[in-house]
């Protein structure tokens, strides 16, 4: 057996009503705590007023979208001033991925361009990260279990990340409580990230045996909270849904993703308005499908493959990659071309696609042509 790690945030709390925990468990990392949230800063009213109780609240970040290059550098601007001594993000991956870049960047002297990946020269970070807590109100990314921040650049039309092995957060505290009454379209496109973020590590030519035995029972519990949640709200489901980000976040920390990460990347610099999870909807069904195809995939993958098949029976009713497709269209997902994608920009996302780090984990090699097709087949 090859030698492998996991890497894991210092500590996970799961569970509904874990979020009565978070301003003690916050307040105690540090005197003066930065509060990163998402546009609605009424939904982080509540621990903004608990850490103001105890005294410790220095300022806090909005993440109006998914976070850029400037945003980021303007929201360092903004919590320098308020020099604070830990960080607490609470919101989906966006603002997740915007309090641990912050919490990485603020001790540094560099820019931040510097210690980005493809655009910059990926340095890793001069100075240990302050203490971060990561609180989600989604199911999606897993950011609350991973090591990098994925930061837009407009002018190179694409997202990077920021990684470094420091930046898995301190404490990722999940309450699924936090999730319910998400709108619908939010929690699928976000669900089948989620769910594509354990099929892909599970897939993974970096695969070990540790994040074997956490995606391989994820990945139907996933894809049967999806059905669940896509009739209506059903907590038990959004219960689910929230372990499945969560394993998802560890999974891809510790093995790796594939193509559909690979061609997200580039695709969120070329329709920038598009949300990621919506990104990963269109393209899972399709990617699954070429690499199917592959003449190179090994005996082993295909197997995989076929028990993948058999989860979408079982969960979803569905019979195979284009009735997968057909499935997140009847949910009201929408395909590329409503994402804002050009077709004339096919060419080139497909091609910096294949630069990306998360391609080294696919299966297959999957060439600019068959990776053409698949942006053509998402629309």
């Amino acid at each position: 057996m090859p030698p492998f790690g996991l890497t894991l945030p210092g500590e996970i709390r799961f569970g509904r009503g874990t979020a009565a925990e978070a301003a003690d468990r916050i307040a105690a990392m540090g005197a003066r705590v930065l509060l990163v949230h998402g546009a609605d800063a009424g939904r982080a009213e509540w621990l903004a007023t608990a850490l103001a109780a105890r005294g410790v609240l220095a300022a806090c970040v909005a993440c109006p979208g998914e976070p850029d290059l400037p945003m980021l550098e303007a929201a360092l601007d903004e919590a320098r001033a308020a020099a604070p001594d830990a960080v607490a993000a609470l919101g989906g991956g966006a603002a997740l991925d915007l309090g641990k870049a912050l919490a990485a960047l603020l001790p540094s002297p560099t820019p931040a361009r510097v210690h980005l990946e493809v655009v910059g020269e990926g340095r890793p970070l001069t100075a240990d990260p302050l203490p971060l807590a990561a609180l989600p109100t989604t199911a999606g990314t897993g950011a609350e279990a991973t090591r990098n921040a994925v930061i837009g650049v407009p002018e190179a039309r694409r997202k990077v990340s920021l990684r470094d092995a420091r930046m898995l957060p301190d404490l990722a505290l999940i309450d699924p409580a936090l999730m319910d009454g998400a709108p619908r379209g939010v929690t699928l496109a976000s669900g089948l990230d989620a769910v594509t973020q354990v099929i892909e590590p599970w897939l993974s030519t970096r695969a070990n045996p540790m994040t074997d035995a956490l995606c391989r029972p994820a990945i139907p519990r996933g894809l049967a909270a999806l059905a669940r949640l896509a009739e209506g709200e059903d907590a038990r489901a959004r219960d689910d849904m929230a372990l499945v980000a969560l394993t998802g976040g560890v999974a891809l920390a510790n093995a790796g993703l594939g193509a559909v990460h690979g061609l997200a990347g580039p695709l969120g610099g070329h329709a920038p308005g598009a949300a990621h999870g919506a990104i990963c909807a269109a393209l899972l069904p399709h990617v699954l499908a070429a690499n199917a195809a592959a003449p190179d995939l090994a005996p082993e993958t295909a197997a995989r493959l076929e028990t993948l098949r058999a989860m979408l029976r079982e969960t979803l009713g569905v019979a195979d990659w284009a009735a997968l497709a057909d499935w997140t269209r009847a949910a009201g997902l929408p395909g590329l071309d409503a994402l804002g994608l050009d077709r004339e920009e096919a060419p080139a996302v497909a091609e910096a696609a294949r630069a990306a780090s998360s391609m080294r984990g696919n299966p297959a090699a999957l060439g600019q042509d068959t990776l053409e097709r698949i942006l053509d087949a998402a629309r």
